[in-house]
């Protein structure tokens, strides 16, 4: 038989057990009710929390992420775009412009772009953006702008005649043997021989043949030649890097306005260093990045190529 001593213990015990989940339960009644005022749901356990709230009074959650409405993905608050489903997700925010929309808003008040996206012209692709991800197509007034501007930049002309040099030099076949080059001067002989008799025909008794002066290279040669054009575009590439801009819509725009074509590239975003085919594929492009060149078999390292 347990002693009064014994149970006396046992009841103070339970005594203070009992004070103590009356404490907790106040404590959780307080913070819901604070929650009513002005509060913000947790993305992980639907529990109310203050506004503000960096994790969740309940389970302990990061309160500065949301859910995609398309996936139901985890996403950051400030973000626009889920990088799971690759979807639009942000509804008061024109996606072309950054201009806010009402909830009644079927075009942009700011930019005139529907809601609902905009097919391009030339390849027939939907687009959430103001540039085409297909084709690379300008799609809206801003758009336009953006790319007549750029063109009047020296950096971007000099991006452009590199962009287009090193695609040459991607259809060139160098080199890799003696006998080619002893082939191609036998071609060469034959082509002044033809043209001297063409020439000859038409009158002309001691034609002049003009040399060709696009020289065929070494399989050494082509790559240091394209190493080179690749490394000059590269330090353009970082000067005209885009800085950080509180409007998404804004870094996306400047950047595909200064994209060259002809080459490779993936844009790295300054929030996760990721390489995306395009701002458009990241979810916070408001922190800036740059286009970056990218390899041969690298195709595996760009998050949303597919």
């Amino acid at each position: 038989m347990p002693d009064e001593r014994t149970q006396g213990n046992d009841f103070s015990q339970r005594q203070k057990e009992l004070e103590h989940e009356s404490y907790e339960s106040v404590q959780q009644a307080q913070q819901k009710a604070q929650a009513v005022v002005g509060g913000v749901i947790c993305p992980q356990c639907g529990a109310m929390n203050q506004e503000g709230a960096i994790q969740c009074v309940s389970c302990g959650a990061d309160m500065l992420t949301g859910r995609c409405p398309h996936c139901n993905s985890p996403v950051d608050i400030d973000a626009d775009f889920c990088e799971v489903c690759h979807h639009y997700i942000r509804k008061d925010i024109c996606s072309f412009c950054g201009a806010h929309l009402a909830p009644e808003d079927a075009f942009c008040p700011e930019c005139g772009s529907p809601r609902g996206g905009i097919v391009c012209p030339t390849c027939h692709t939907l687009n959430d953006f103001a540039f085409c991800k297909q084709c690379g197509m300008p799609l809206t007034d801003e758009a336009w702008q953006l790319s007549a501007q750029m063109k009047q930049m020296p950096e971007y002309r000099e991006m452009v005649m590199l962009a287009r040099e090193y695609d040459e030099l991607s259809l060139e076949y160098p080199y890799t043997s003696e006998r080619d080059v002893q082939r191609d001067m036998a071609m060469e002989k034959l082509r002044e021989r033809v043209m001297k008799l063409l020439a000859q025909d038409d009158g002309v008794t001691d034609p002049v043949i003009p040399p060709v002066h696009r020289k065929r290279l070494s399989k050494e040669e082509l790559r240091q030649k394209k190493e080179e054009k690749l490394a000059r575009l590269s330090e353009l590439l970082d000067k005209m890097q885009t800085p950080p801009n509180p409007s998404p819509a804004h870094v996306r725009n400047y950047a595909l306005a200064q994209k060259p074509a002809g080459v490779r590239l993936a844009w790295m975003c300054n929030w996760k260093h990721a390489m995306h085919s395009s701002p458009c594929g990241c979810a916070k492009p408001q922190l800036g990045g740059k286009w970056v060149i990218l390899g041969r078999g690298s195709k595996q390292e760009v998050k949303d190529d597919n």
